[in-house]
């Protein structure tokens, strides 16, 4: 079980999703939570690495068990999912070489997803939060 939180940022009724340097796959930003922090801290830290910028406002979303993409069959994501703001302008660093925003239906018609992050997708579209 691979263990992440994850930010659902929304801007324009769309969420932003990241894309790491040699893939082609859009996911969360967000990463893996180390020993000894909890999702949030993990959220915060993820996020300055990722976009270089803090996040405010946020609030637990929920927890989204999925298959992880990209790894063995059967390895599982547990992701905890916050919705929040971000303080600055994000900007792809660290490993993220692209950074777009995505309606439910941009992203399901993309030739690969991320089970997790769309899971995420769904829920929001269901709550009206994105298109």
């Amino acid at each position: 079980m691979i263990r992440t939180a994850a930010l659902a940022h929304i801007r324009d009724r769309r969420m932003l999703q990241t894309r790491s340097g040699g893939k082609s796959v859009f996911y969360m930003a967000g990463g893996k939570i180390d020993p000894g922090e909890t999702p949030e801290m993990a959220l915060h830290r993820e996020i300055r690495e990722e976009l270089g910028v803090g996040t405010a406002g946020v609030s637990e979303l929920g927890v989204f068990e999925a298959e992880a993409y990209g790894h063995a069959p059967g390895t599982r994501l547990h992701m905890t999912c916050f919705l929040g703001e971000l303080t600055e302008e994000p900007r792809a660093s660290g490993e993220i070489a692209e950074l777009r925003w995505f309606t439910l239906a941009e992203y399901a018609a993309m030739d690969e997803v991320a089970p997790g992050s769309l899971l995420v997708f769904q829920r929001l579209h269901a709550l009206g939060l994105i298109d």
